[in-house]
């Protein structure tokens, strides 16, 4: 008679019309030689192409449990194979297997028999195998347990005195996809948080300049490194305070990924937030180290910092680097070159006690000033270990902005060229800022 299966989605159309089976004989065990051996964690096979195979987890195996034989969706038998305890699973669970039925009277190694939890045994295999499918058998009539065994995981439940070749060939096919439509489905949940998570520290790490009032021109670009989607250690950020002054940061965390990013987006609101209170140069960069030594994972992380704190008139201004590397200004009529970098101190987090001092710098009344991370001129040149390095990043700017480059076309420009000298993409994050003053 047929099987009564509750269903909690339809079986797709193309498996309704599966015929009576025409059944090869197939073994009680149905292993083939060698297996039992592969890691209980393997992932089920993909069964496009091969054989089905089922693991049977019944204590009476050859008493009152009779599985029938059974073909797949293709006319192949499925493959059988059975365990008597949970133990003898565990063994038998190798990569190719690719649904579990199981006895859901069979005892849970470890439990008392008088345990009020009936589907600790079913528990105990969803631990046993996370990314197989579940199919949960059931006293005759006992829709109720077996319902419950669909809450707490399995794809689906079977009377066990009701079993049905034909029947059971389609739950076990059904149970697979569904399996394998849940894991995706929660692959696909999962892709979307994190995408959500790293856009929210995006926002942080590059965030909308504050420079309403402001004649300078802000442009910026970022790229994160090959091994990263999204995120990275670099950060920046531009405002502009109520006395005219406009303030650039730009810094990178040593290391790369989400926590890393993290405490850049810390670093980032801690900077804007003491900037605004008045704070610069070295009691603004001793109070960036205090939050970092708090906030940070371990004593080896430490963040490169460069400020610097343009004056109203836009002809001067203050500039402090904390292990970073020093802005370049290009000006009319002379070369691109490095902002002086001789005073620097430390980078944030390895020196407790550290000073960093002001330098003051005269700019001009027509400059454009970048700020980047070493992402910049840590790539490689051709094919040995040769890096860019600053003295290749200056020639590469002088010869870019010689070419009327400018803006954001010129920061595109020279985070591409970057990229192709390297032969690839860049294993940095790099972030590059700019500020430009015209007369």
């Amino acid at each position: 008679m047929p099987i009564p299966v509750p269903r909690q989605r339809e079986i797709p159309a193309v498996e309704s019309g599966q015929g009576p089976a025409a059944f090869s004989p197939v073994g009680p065990s149905g292993a083939p030689a060698g297996a039992g051996s592969a890691p209980v964690a393997a992932a089920p096979a993909d069964h496009s192409s091969t054989n089905l195979t089922l693991l049977v987890i019944e204590d009476d195996p050859a008493g009152s449990l009779s599985v029938p034989e059974m073909l797949d969706a293709a006319g192949k038998p499925i493959r059988i194979r059975t365990a008597r305890n949970l133990t003898e699973a565990g063994r038998l669970l190798t990569d190719d297997v690719h649904c579990i039925l199981l006895d859901l009277a069979l005892p849970t190694p470890g439990r008392a028999a008088e345990s009020d939890d009936e589907l600790a045994t079913l528990k105990h295999v969803l631990r046993l195998a996370p990314r197989h499918a579940v199919l949960a058998l059931t006293a005759s009539g006992d829709s109720e347990r077996g319902a419950e065994a669909v809450r707490v995981g399995a794809q689906d439940y079977l009377f066990r005195d009701e079993l049905d070749g034909r029947l059971l060939s389609r739950a076990i096919r059904y149970a697979v996809e569904r399996k394998r439509s849940d894991r995706a489905e929660r692959r696909l949940t999962e892709s979307r948080l994190r995408a959500q998570e790293n856009a929210r520290l995006e926002r942080g790490l590059l965030p909308t300049p504050l420079l309403e009032g402001s004649t300078l021109r802000f442009a910026a670009r970022y790229r994160p490194g090959r091994s990263r989607a999204l995120l990275g250690g670099d950060f920046y950020d531009t405002v502009r305070t109520a006395d005219g002054t406009v303030h650039a940061m730009i810094g990178d965390v040593c290391g790369h990924g989400p926590d890393e990013a993290a405490l850049g987006v810390e670093l980032r609101i801690a900077w804007r937030a003491l900037t605004f209170a008045g704070l610069c140069g070295d009691d603004l960069l001793s109070t960036l180290q205090q939050v970092l030594e708090h906030e940070r994972e371990n004593d080896e992380i430490f963040a490169t910092l460069c400020t610097v704190d343009i004056a109203p008139d836009g002809r001067r201004a203050g500039l402090c680097l904390a292990g970073h590397p020093s802005p370049l200004i290009a000006r009319p009529g002379r070369p691109a070159e490095l902002l002086p970098y001789e005073n620097g101190g430390p980078a944030l987090g390895l020196l407790s006690g550290a000073r960093w001092p002001r330098q003051q710098v005269e700019l001009g009344g027509e400059w454009s000033l970048m700020l980047y991370t070493d992402g910049l001129i840590e790539g490689r040149v051709g094919e040995g270990n040769q890096r860019l390095g600053q003295d290749g990043m200056v020639d590469m700017i002088r010869r870019q902005l010689s070419q009327g480059m400018e803006g954001e076309q010129l920061l595109r420009a020279a985070v591409n060229e970057v990229r192709e000298l390297n032969g690839g993409e860049l294993t940095d994050d790099v972030a590059v800022l700019l500020l430009d003053r015209a007369p």
